[in-house]
């Protein structure tokens, strides 16, 4: 007699097992498409904003300075969140937050439009930090591809809703609460999106992760040599696009030609994204591309600083540069790490690190052009730390693990 037949006890798979890697690109692009624009959607009707509230110069700047403090400061937190309650259920929580704070911009309330700029700033610092390291546990095989669509999905999302902002504040009586508001649906999407991921989580008991040995990034050389890669190409980046506008205008261009001119930097930092991503998946040693990356930053910073005149080659050179260098840190998180855990650490450490000198950068040049009266010494302080970017970006991107 032939004995029956058992079934098999699987362990949990990961969520590479029960989903195909193209959902979850798509999971993965929808997710990103929420973690730039409720933020860059704010500057073309800030105006309008500053009239029906009444507010100054520097209590508006403010809607620009807090998101990106929020994401210092809750970094590590949400690191620890990630690995504490799950990386599924903590974006999905993420998620939450950035919706309800675009649906909470709706209400023609002062308070309402800071509270919910608060909640979805937390929701994508929280976003922001999981991503990575969720990309390192289950596509380790894909970690180039995937960093470099998302960083262009942001990319492309962050430069539409600031080219939409104007004509949707114009459709309707709402003005700019619609164009706000309407952040609210790929948030919305992504949450519904991602239900059946958390239940399929819930449906199975995971295995325990097998210990595994690593020092903990704030204790490492190679940690603080991420973060300050991360903290120095956001600070050049993020200067550059709250302050090009006026230097250009001072140079002799039109408000429209400098706003052409920033645009162009943008765009070329999207195919920057994408094109790192192909040399990153072509390359075992990421170093040579990040001395690159970091010397075109340097090139156009020291360009624009000599000779402003040819500023759509020093743009398109930072551009470049910019665009690459950022692709490098979000690779760099799960490149370097020994384990998602540790890549979901490092990657709350570099983005603390990171978005507090974004934060503080431009706040500081704008002190250095007001009290010099010229842009030659902001600019001069500009390039230097450029530089140091591009003698940093050897030791950051290593081939070896940080610990």
């Amino acid at each position: 007699m032939i004995p029956a037949m058992m079934p098999v006890q699987h362990p949990a798979k990961p969520l590479a097992a029960y989903s195909s890697a193209t959902f979850f690109l798509f999971v993965l692009l929808l997710t990103a498409a929420n973690l730039r624009a409720p933020i860059t959607v704010i500057g073309p009707v800030l105006q309008d904003i500053r009239q029906t509230f009444g507010l100054s110069v520097g209590e508006a700047g403010l809607f620009n300075f807090i998101p990106l403090m929020l994401f210092a400061l809750l970094a590590p937190l949400a690191a620890w969140l990630g690995n504490r309650v799950g990386l599924e259920r903590s974006l999905w929580g993420a998620l939450c937050l950035i919706t309800a704070g675009s649906l909470l911009r709706w209400q023609p309330a002062e308070a309402a439009l800071r509270s919910g700029t608060l909640l979805l700033s937390a929701g994508i610092a929280a976003a922001n930090v999981l991503l990575p390291p969720l990309i390192k546990r289950d596509f380790t095989a894909h970690t180039a591809k995937y960093i470099g669509l998302y960083a262009a999905t942001m990319s492309i999302t962050a430069s539409l809703a600031s080219g939409i902002a104007v004509p949707l504040s114009q459709l309707s009586a709402a003005g700019w609460r619609l164009s706000l508001v309407v952040w609210a649906l790929p948030g919305l999407i992504a949450l519904l999106v991602w239900l059946p991921l958390l239940r399929q989580r819930r449906s199975t008991v995971a295995p325990a992760d097998a210990p595994v040995a690593y020092r903990h990034p704030w204790r490492t050389a190679g940690g603080w040599q991420i973060a300050l890669f991360m903290a120095l190409q956001s600070l050049a980046f993020y200067t550059l696009i709250d302050w090009f506008t006026l230097f250009a205008q001072d140079n002799g261009f039109s408000q429209a030609h400098a706003g052409w001119l920033l645009f162009w930097y943008q765009a070329i930092a999207i195919v920057a994204n994408l094109g790192c991503m192909v040399a990153l998946k072509r390359v075992k040693d990421a170093r040579l591309t990040a001395f690159i990356a970091s010397s075109g930053i340097f090139l156009g910073m020291l360009g624009l600083l000599l000779n402003p005149q040819w500023a759509v080659i020093w743009l398109t050179l930072a551009g470049l540069g910019a665009g690459a260098s950022l692709v490098l840190c979000l690779s760099l998180f799960n490149l370097r790490a020994t384990h998602h855990r540790q890549a979901s650490q490092l990657s709350g450490m570099a983005q603390c690190v990171g978005y507090a000198l974004a934060a503080l950068g431009p706040l500081f040049f704008g002190v250095l052009h007001e009290q010099s009266g010229n842009w030659t010494l902001p600019f001069s302080v500009l390039a230097m730390l450029s530089l140091l970017q591009m003698l940093l970006a050897p030791l950051a991107a290593q081939s070896k693990p940080i610990s």
